[in-house]
């Protein structure tokens, strides 16, 4: 059986989310970030050594990487579900959100958080120089590429229902956290991105992700 290791706050929901949809048999096994450092603690890094999440066991094997262990389970309990047969009209758009969640989007979002970090935790002598270093980052690369992405995302969200067309898939699923993340950190407001907030909504009332979550029971942001 599937045991997912699952890290308070961290990208570790999107596969709490996923086995609850596919009602998949698991354990859960919860373990809370240091309260001093936010990092994951020791027992977590015993089993997952970079201490990133998600990370699940399944007997012999230990697999990190969203991608790989979404993948992993869809091979063995989707049966079918959420992922979009080849050749279909959905599989392109599947394969393109499903990969950009964690090629494009998560990392400039980790990036951006690791930044702004920077300046609240840097000596306070250098903070000016650090949040001008920030700033400058912020408008030559992060902020231009970040707006570009949820204009994108905007978009395709005004066609469909869901990312890959009017039925869940795991590009949902991956996107989702990332979702929340641009919601509270990358300026993804209400107004401008209207297609955007109807996605969380829609997910936030999901009944699979409502039982996630209760099971979580901490919320998704690392703020």
């Amino acid at each position: 059986m599937i045991t997912l290791h699952h890290l308070e706050k961290s990208q570790s929901i999107r596969i709490l989310w996923l086995l609850e949809e596919l009602g998949a048999p698991y354990e859960i096994k919860l373990y809370d970030r240091d309260p001093k450092t936010r990092l994951a603690p020791a027992a977590y890094k015993a089993v997952s050594p970079l201490g990133t999440a998600p990370v699940i066991t399944d007997g012999d094997v230990t697999l990190a990487e969203t991608n790989a262990i979404i993948d992993y389970i869809l091979d063995q309990y989707g049966n079918g579900r959420l992922r979009p047969a080849a050749g279909t009209p959905e599989r392109a758009p599947y394969l393109f959100w499903f990969h950009t969640a964690q090629g494009s989007l998560q990392p400039l979002l980790t990036n951006k958080f690791v930044m702004m970090a920077m300046t609240t935790r840097a000596p306070f002598l250098v903070r000016p120089v650090a949040k001008s270093l920030v700033a400058a980052l912020d408008a030559g690369f992060f902020g231009p590429r970040l707006n570009a992405l949820m204009g994108e995302i905007e978009k395709a969200l005004g066609k469909h229902k869901w990312f890959a067309g009017d039925e869940l898939t795991a590009a949902d699923i991956v996107m989702g956290y990332s979702m929340e993340l641009c919601a509270h950190r990358a300026g993804m407001d209400e107004k401008r991105f209207p297609n955007g907030h109807r996605f969380l909504k829609q997910m936030r009332e999901y009944p699979s992700y409502i039982r996630a979550m209760e099971k979580d029971g901490k919320g998704t942001i690392l703020l």
